[in-house]
């Protein structure tokens, strides 16, 4: 096998769960089809699927093996269960929603994630799916972090450890690779390394209390992989980022931590790192470092070239390429196969489907917190806050959220970013049901914290307007905003977004649900 091709295994790149080249939502990072092609018969190892229906993701991982010349590493970011990417799958509550029970019970908070890591295996596994990447093993302690926020499973370090921990025992239990991820800890951040360099400023002392510990955990658990994180700790190496580091990835993890599974970077596309070396470099530091697997290089031409240029010229010894070469080999051979055909995997989807739909109703009813007595009395604005009103998944056109209010007289009025926030003037005369959808979200640069929503909700209350407040996401802001209410104010957190987590919100609120064919048409 020529030098070129055995580097081209440590590739992982991206691509579409769609089959067609213009359904992709984002073509700038997803490959098209004749590029896939390309480069898998060149001999890239690893792809990193993102969109599109469970049923396309079943007919695309086949597809893509098929124009394989190696077996592939297949992968997606569902830390939320395989339906948070794909369609028709099952979109659990996100990991946080343990961290309450936890705390109150741990043992049936264990139990639950190791339900959800069984869960998310089974049908990535049905599905095609080798490879999941979590869990979040980070420390969410860090109110204003912009990225991480519900998508880790604690926010003390003894809960992020046991929780991550039992979903990722469970999940490799099925056959599934697991990875721990974002090494060595990216919950006390307040920026975006999709954007920016975060810099985390503690001690080594404060790393292996908190940071480290679910990392520990993990390793001893026998995680498959361990994801790096892309952000500055100067207590470890000053100059580098750990991505980049051998201080950190090489000293720390594979000595001192004993791990011996696979490094993956972060996706190298980030601006975190493309700005700042540009992609053939970043892949070449990455793995000089100490990284065995290079996810979405920017260009992975670039990425290749700087690798094969670095074993060429010594940079890199022919013994370091062997050693990831083997660890690559080793991981696939803890990988159980999945159906033979889309059409299996699909019926295997299905006859799962009632007891994963019964799963997430636990994690969502053990997560739920309310107040006061309902139902907010209308008519009257049904006001709904969303990242983005023309695309936002938990929002289709018989959303809970939308329905259940206008049934009892609130008109929907939908606001995003775009549009900021509405002083309480512009929102007429009459009660206010308030929705507020936020939570952490990766290329958006903030944590959406409570301000200005604070202000909204002082002045609605100053003039007896709010009927009620519904907060889908983000625990930091309904912690920020529930002082402020009187106790008979109904108001419910979830954090939680999907249209199972509104109906239950809406429902604890007394909004019940009625039959609509609003939707149907002849």
């Amino acid at each position: 096998m020529s030098l070129r091709r055995q580097l081209a295994e440590l590739l992982v790149l991206r691509c579409s769960g769609h089959q067609l080249d213009q359904q992709r939502r984002y073509p700038q990072w997803e490959l098209s089809n004749s590029e896939l092609r390309h480069w898998l018969s060149e001999g890239v190892g690893g792809v990193i699927l993102l969109g599109g229906s469970a049923a396309e993701l079943a007919l695309r991982c086949r597809q893509l093996q098929q124009w394989a010349r190696t077996p592939l590493l297949l992968c997606a970011d569902v830390e939320e269960g395989v339906g948070q990417r794909f369609d028709g799958a099952s979109w659990l509550a996100p990991p946080l929603a343990l961290a309450g029970l936890h705390r109150r019970d741990p043992a049936a908070a264990t139990a639950l994630a190791r339900a959800y890591g069984r869960c998310t295996a089974l049908e990535a596994r049905a599905l095609g799916l080798n490879w999941v990447l979590g869990p979040v093993c980070d420390v969410n302690n860090n109110p204003a972090n912009p990225v991480i926020n519900v998508r880790a499973w604690a926010e003390t370090a003894e809960s992020a450890a046991a929780l991550s921990q039992a979903f990722a025992g469970a999940l490799q239990s099925c056959g599934v690779l697991g990875c721990a991820k974002h090494f060595p800890g990216h919950g006390d951040t307040a920026s975006d390394s999709h954007l920016e360099l975060p810099l985390i400023p503690h001690g080594r002392q404060r790393l292996d209390a908190v940071e480290l510990a679910p990392f520990r955990s993990a390793i001893a658990g026998g995680i498959a992989a361990v994801m790096t994180a892309h952000l500055l700790l100067p207590e470890l190496d000053a100059a580098r980022p750990a991505t980049l580091s051998a201080a950190v990835l090489q000293q720390l993890l594979r000595q001192e931590l004993g791990f011996e599974g696979l490094v993956v970077t972060d996706a190298l596309v980030m601006e975190a790192i493309t700005s700042r070396y540009g992609a053939g470099e970043a892949a070449a530091l990455a793995f000089e470092a100490g990284a065995d697997l290079i996810l979405m290089p920017a260009d992975a031409g670039a990425a290749l070239d700087a690798l094969e240029e670095g074993c060429r010229s010594g940079r890199f010894s022919p013994q370091r390429l062997q050693q990831s070469l083997a660890r690559r080999r080793a991981a696939l051979t803890r990988t159980q196969p999945g159906p033979l055909t889309a059409q299996e995997g699909l019926d295997q989807l299905a006859a799962l489907a009632p007891q994963h739909q019964k799963l997430n109703q636990q994690l969502l009813s053990c997560s739920l917190e309310c107040q006061g007595q309902g139902p907010p009395t209308g008519p009257g604005l049904n006001l709904i806050r969303v990242d983005n009103s023309l695309q936002c998944p938990a929002l289709p056109l018989q959303a809970p959220a939308l329905l259940r209010p206008t049934q009892a007289g609130f008109q929907p009025r939908l606001m995003d970013d775009l549009a900021g926030p509405w002083a309480s003037a512009g929102l007429g005369d009459g009660p206010v049901l308030l929705q507020l959808f936020v939570r952490g979200n990766p290329f958006r640069g903030n944590s959406d914290g409570g301000t200005p929503w604070r202000a909204l909700v002082e002045s609605l209350l100053a003039e007896q307007r709010l009927a009620g407040l519904v907060i889908y996401g983000s625990p930091y802001l309904w912690r920020e905003l529930k002082p402020l209410l009187p106790k008979a104010l109904p108001a419910v957190y979830s954090p939680a977004q999907m249209p199972a987590a509104q109906a239950l919100a809406l429902q604890a609120m007394g909004l019940e649900g009625a039959s609509d064919d609003s939707g149907f048409t002849d």
